[in-house]
């Protein structure tokens, strides 16, 4: 039985989501206390324990202590069964968070799974959809798995209400090296708005142009969602390379200015391109569960941040992987060491 602290580290969410899946790999069982203890409202939220019972679903585990504001539980694991789930959060909690719970463990099993999850697709804090579909589902394709996902709906803070759709067919993980990446492609800047004044998005973009001004004029434009879809909005600034696509993001929020949420992301795109490393700072959290469980292989990256520390030390303890992080020409070197 482990036992962790959840005020450590990132001291939120992520130490749930990576100790289920780790426990789910290992069949190591584990405790938590204090969880999300370095948040502003500790306690679990509603995607958090939807993010739980996935886990106990699909990999026929157990759990004390499972339900919103508590601040321990207890996690025994069962055995991973493959299969058709349907996952709700019913808020705008994170779709991709609850995914990131169970793909490691459903893309390693011996059968295939589809995945229906139904929450926020594009919400603070969490990578949005595309993130997800063109960023990390591509590398993850080449260890091995085939995985392809679908967005049927959007859904927005405070809302929610969309849907995602994940199709797995699993394969042994072998390791990979992704250390250039590449020749650079086409850029792209998004402005998504619903059910809100069309001006947000112009303002998104005209300050997004500011930050980026070496990029076409043709690369900015406006997606209009009908209303019903939500109220919401989302700056996506995509930059494609030969072989990895970043994508960085910016949620609209009441008392946030559309500039401000347009700059920030803007000025973490201009920071990753500047860097030429090959995984940003959200990508690099993502690939450190399947290299670890493909026991090998190497990322190059930008600094890393408290969430990939975090979670370096959680898989070290769960599976005894380490890893090395070295300095290089292209930020920072990440090794899986066998």
């Amino acid at each position: 039985m482990i036992t962790i602290d959840g005020s450590e580290g990132e001291g939120g969410g992520q130490v749930l989501r990576y100790a289920c899946a780790l426990s789910l790999l290992t069949g190591e069982a584990f405790t938590i206390e204090n969880i999300r203890g370095g948040r502003e409202k500790p306690g679990l939220m509603r995607q958090h324990v939807t993010a739980i019972e996935a886990a106990c679903v699909i990999g026929g585990g157990e759990c004390t202590g499972l339900a919103v504001g508590s601040n321990s539980i207890g996690f025994r694991p069962g055995r991973v069964t493959p299969g058709d789930y349907h996952f709700a959060v019913g808020t705008a909690g994170s779709t991709g968070l609850v995914l990131q719970t169970i793909l490691v463990p459903l893309m390693m099993a011996d059968a295939p799974s589809r995945l229906v999850i139904e929450g926020g697709t594009h919400a603070m804090a969490a990578p949005p959809f595309e993130f997800i579909a063109r960023t990390l589902l591509p590398v993850i394709n080449r260890m091995g798995p085939t995985i392809s996902a679908r967005l049927v709906r959007h859904g927005f803070y405070p809302r929610g209400g969309g849907r995602i759709e994940v199709d797995i067919d699993p394969a042994p993980l072998r390791p990979i090296e992704c250390i250039e990446r590449g020749a650079a492609g086409a850029v792209q800047t998004t402005a998504i708005v619903a059910g809100i004044p069309f001006d947000i998005a112009d303002r998104e973009l005209k300050a997004a142009q500011k930050m980026l001004a070496d990029w076409p004029v043709d690369a900015f434009s406006t997606r209009q969602l009908s209303a019903e879809h939500g109220p919401g909005n989302a700056v996506l600034i995509e930059a494609a390379f030969e072989h990895v696509t970043e994508i960085m993001s910016g949620f609209g929020k009441l008392g946030t200015p559309a500039e401000r949420v347009a700059q920030t992301a803007a000025k973490r795109m201009a920071g990753y391109i500047a860097s030429g490393a090959f995984a940003g700072p959200y990508l690099q959290d993502q690939l450190l569960l399947p290299f670890a469980a493909a026991r090998g292989g190497a990322f190059t990256s930008v600094r890393l941040s408290e969430h990939s520390r975090t979670a370096m030390a959680l898989i070290e303890r769960f599976t005894g992987q380490r890893f090395g992080v070295s300095e290089t020409g292209a930020g920072n070197l990440v090794e899986a060491i066998a």
